[in-house]
């Protein structure tokens, strides 16, 4: 079993070197370049979900776009993992943009609608039934199921925009005069294609436009 579980990370490795000679011959400084070089615009917010990857999705490449992602792209207050990025990003990498990118058949919040029992993530996912409860007039009103599903990932996003805009990192930025936007997109795996969900805050007062329209939605 240890040989078989050696030779699975062995095929790793090989690929890892084809990698490096497929990017040096394309680009001889591409590493020592990159060494010196993390200076991004972005920090991405997504989720954990290996069809998603942040770079390809938009074609940046490494040293462009700070990561972070989680099962279900969620922001919770309590959750100091994700607000140390939020601060390492904002106070020390200067990133002008903040995107939360969801997708549409999350797994993670196909299970919190369904009350699918996963595990210890059911916890993590209360979250998500959160903001199902808090839509349920809405999300009752799609007869679909699987258009009921995109939707509450939508409103998954909506929500995640505005939970990162009531952090006290980002506040204590704005009030500063920082420039920092917050995004919310949704990534479709049928087509590729990335949605802008038209949600994007970038001062203390539309942070309390955009939760107004929420509550009263």
């Amino acid at each position: 079993m240890a040989r078989k579980n050696k030779a699975n990370l062995q095929r790793l490795f090989e690929q890892n070197r084809q990698w490096i000679k497929s990017v040096t011959s394309e680009d001889p400084q591409y590493f020592s370049r990159l060494v010196d070089q993390q200076n991004p615009e972005y920090l991405w917010i997504g989720c954990s979900d290996s069809r998603v990857p942040a770079n390809q999705i938009v074609g940046l490449k490494p040293g462009e776009v700070f990561v972070h992602r989680n099962i279900a792209n969620i922001v919770v207050h309590t959750d100091f993992n994700v607000l140390s990025v939020i601060q390492f990003a904002i106070d020390r990498l200067k990133v002008k943009h903040i995107i939360v990118v969801g997708h549409y058949g999350c797994s993670g919040i196909a299970a919190a609608m369904n009350n699918t029992k996963i595990g210890i993530a059911d916890n993590w996912i209360r979250h998500i039934k959160d903001v199902h409860d808090k839509h349920h007039h809405e999300l009752q009103l799609i007869e679909n199921e699987e258009k009921r599903l995109d939707r509450l990932c939508e409103l998954n996003v909506i929500e995640q925009v505005i939970n990162i805009g009531q952090t006290n990192i980002v506040q204590d930025a704005w009030a500063k005069g920082q420039k920092i936007t917050i995004h919310g997109c949704i990534y479709s795996l049928k087509d590729g294609l990335l949605k802008d969900l038209d949600t994007s805050i970038a001062n203390a007062s539309e942070l309390i436009q955009r939760h107004r329209a929420q509550l009263a939605g």
